[in-house]
This record gives C-alpha cells, sequence and structure tokens, in this order.
C-alpha cells in the first residue's frame, strides 16, 4: 500500500514535541491517524497539544522526559510499550545546540549536546529497532542538520555541527545493519537549514538569531511535510537523507 494509509492506526513516537518539527510533526500524524506519543521536558505544552489534538479525535500519549537521563529514557519506552505494544515509526528530533566560538562554551554545554543529540537519539534507534523487529514496516528518521555535511567559513556551531556529524554516521550504519538482516524497518535522515523554531534563538544567546541572519527561513511545518513524504513511498523506497534550505540562502 502506498501513501499514509498504511500508517493510520500505527504509533508513533516524536521526541522534543513540546514545539517546532517536532510539535508540527505529531500535529501531522494525528492528523494521518496515527496514535501519537510526545514527549519533551515542558509537561504543560505537551498537556495542551494533547488537548488539541484530542479534540480532533487522536490518541495522544503524553510522556514527560528529560533526555539528559537515561533512566527517564528508558520510562519513555516502558511507557509506550504498556500503553500501546512499542512504536511502528519513530521520529527522533530532539536536539540542543549553543551558538557561539567553540573557546567560549563549557564542559556541561559539550555534555548537553552529546547527551541529547548523539546518545539519547542512539538509545532510542535501538529501542525503536526492537520494536520494529516483528512488524511488517517501521520507519527511524533523524532530525540531524546542514552542518552534519559542511562547516561553512565562520560557522560559530562547530560542537553542534560535530554531533550532527555522528548522526549522519549512525544513521548511515544502522541503516547497513538493516540492509544486511533484512529487515523491513528502514532509517532515514532530514538535514535542514535554519529553521525557524526555539534552537535557533536558544542558540544565539540574545544575538541576532540565525534565523533571522538567513533571511526567509525554513517553517516547522516544511519539516513535516517531508516526514509524511518519506513515510507515503512505497515500501521498496526507502529516502535516506534529505538535504533541505531555506530558498533565500
Amino acid at each position: 500500500m502506498v501513501g499514509m494509509d498504511r500508517w493510520k492506526g500505527k504509533v508513533a513516537l516524536v521526541t522534543g514535541a513540546s514545539s517546532g518539527i517536532g510539535r508540527a510533526t505529531a500535529v501531522m500524524l494525528a492528523k494521518e491517524g496515527m496514535k501519537v506519543a510526545v514527549c519533551a521536558r515542558r509537561a504543560e505544552r505537551l498537556q495542551q497539544l494533547k488537548k488539541e489534538l484530542e479534540a480532533g479525535g487522536a490518541k495522544v500519549l503524553v510522556i514527560p522526559t528529560d533526555l539528559q537521563k537515561e533512566a527517564d529514557i528508558h520510562d519513555m519506552w516502558k511507557s509506550v510499550r504498556k500503553e500501546w505494544g512499542g512504536v511502528d515509526v519513530l521520529i527522533n528530533n530532539a536536539g540542543l545546540g549553543w551558538g557561539g566560538a567553540l573557546v567560549r562554551r563549557t564542559d556541561a554545554e559539550f555534555r548537553q549536546m552529546l547527551e541529547v543529540n548523539v546518545l539519547a537519539l542512539t538509545i532510542c534507534i535501538r529501542e525503536a529497532i526492537l520494536d520494529m523487529a516483528n512488524r511488517d514496516e517501521g520507519y527511524i528518521i533523524n532530525i540531524s542538520s546542514m552542518g552534519a555535511h559542511s562547516m561553512r567559513p565562520g560557522n560559530k556551531n562547530v560542537f553542534y555541527g560535530g554531533t550532527k556529524h555522528a548522526v549522519k554516521a549512525i544513521t548511515e550504519g544502522v541503516r547497513s545493519e538493516l540492509v544486511e538482516r533484512q529487515s523491513k524497518t528502514k532509517i532515514g535522515m532530514i538535514s535542514p537549514g535554519i529553521v525557524a523554531t526555539e534552537i535557533a534563538e536558544v542558540g544565539s544567546r540574545g544575538r541576532t538569531s540565525a534565523a533571522a541572519r538567513a533571511g526567509t527561513p525554513l517553517e516547522s511545518d516544511d519539516i513535516a511535510d517531508i516526514i509524511r513524504f518519506m513515510l507515503s513511498a512505497h515500501p521498496r523506497v526507502q529516502i535516506h537523507d534529505v538535504l533541505v534550505r531555506p530558498s533565500s540562502g
């Protein structure tokens, strides 16, 4: 079956769903008839999202989660398995990054980026593969960055870019593992340029935001549309990496 109909009634887990790309993606998947588990640290925002989606008839599971804590990550997976028996689609969206020259960043900031952008993402990939092992189809989509592919002169997000390079390597390596095992689980990555989300504002630390410098940035819905496109493709198609920039830069 081609299109989103084959995912109706199936389970999606979206990390970092309290705002930005994660929120837009959760809304899209719910509208397409999927059961959606949403996780983030800000429980009140997740509850508001749940209220909005349930008003439209969606089934939503809220799981407040701090992805810097391994115990929280494992509790998140226990919750979705207890409620719905595991996941069919994983959207690894959560991420953080601090802007500014490397020498101005702290040990704690390096650790935060590693824990969320790399370690939590990798644990979630592993757990999703275990859930999807006995399913007819599964899809893992990692939200990466154009920083995974190039470091332009003047780039002030060096360590963040390094974590996204790691995501690129992990995604490619896992894809090879899945192909070797003849698994029905697919894995892909979306590498956006500047998107008008809170991470662009937080990373700028009060300076002129990256989104503003980019002219007209991408919107969160643009990335959600690409996720829909990836999930809608024929089962024989694996869209491995989508690079997307604003048309203005």
